[in-house]
């Protein structure tokens, strides 16, 4: 799927703006301290919100659960005056409790609702994958992939799962989870896809 003009601009920024805040200049990881800072800060920042919203969503990394990537793919072939209605992402976009917080500031500025938009398509892009990468081209630090894997294992062992149920009961949820974003996305006026 082609991303608009709109968020290839910005996405770039938005990946510097993260590096930019990550690193302190003898390397430290001083991320999370950063955020932080800059979360206090809102009051400031909403005067930025439509000049430079790649700079003002960085407060919200980590502040995302994507329940309909298709709904996120979608949103990001989008140029900035397309956007549907920030309330009628609430089935595709979760926010974690103190996002909540720091969104209701700025959904009471008038480009609020565009700005969101803006931020959970730039933190979805952040995290998505690229599609030319394959889990072995990437170095595991161990312990997620790991515990997944023994996890998978013991239940399959312990539990005597036929991983043939198990990838049939996947492509099924895969199935139904492509419906409803199908769904969502016709009721927002986008053309369904076969």
């Amino acid at each position: 799927m082609s991303m608009s003009a709109f968020f290839r601009a910005l996405r770039a920024s938005y990946q510097s703006e993260i590096d930019d805040l990550t690193f302190d200049s003898e390397g430290r990881d001083v991320l999370r301290k950063r955020l932080l800072e800059k979360r206090s800060q809102i009051g400031f920042l909403s005067q930025m919100l439509e000049t430079s919203p790649e700079m003002v969503a960085v407060v919200f990394h980590g502040g995302f659960h994507f329940e309909l990537p298709s709904v996120m793919e979608q949103l990001l072939t989008l140029e900035s005056d397309e956007f549907p209605d920030w309330s009628s992402l609430s089935d595709a976009v979760q926010l974690t409790p103190w996002a909540k917080d720091i969104a209701r500031t700025f959904l009471k500025e008038p480009q609020g609702e565009w700005f969101m938009t803006v931020a959970a398509v730039l933190e979805y892009l952040y995290q998505r994958p690229s599609p030319h990468q394959h889990d072995s081209d990437h170095p595991h630090d161990g312990t997620h992939q790991d515990e997944h894997s023994s996890h998978a294992q013991g239940r399959h062992l312990d539990h005597g799962h036929d991983f043939d149920a198990d990838d049939e009961r996947h492509q099924r949820q895969d199935h139904d989870h492509d419906e409803a974003s199908a769904d969502w996305l016709e009721g927002q006026g986008f053309d369904r896809k076969d």
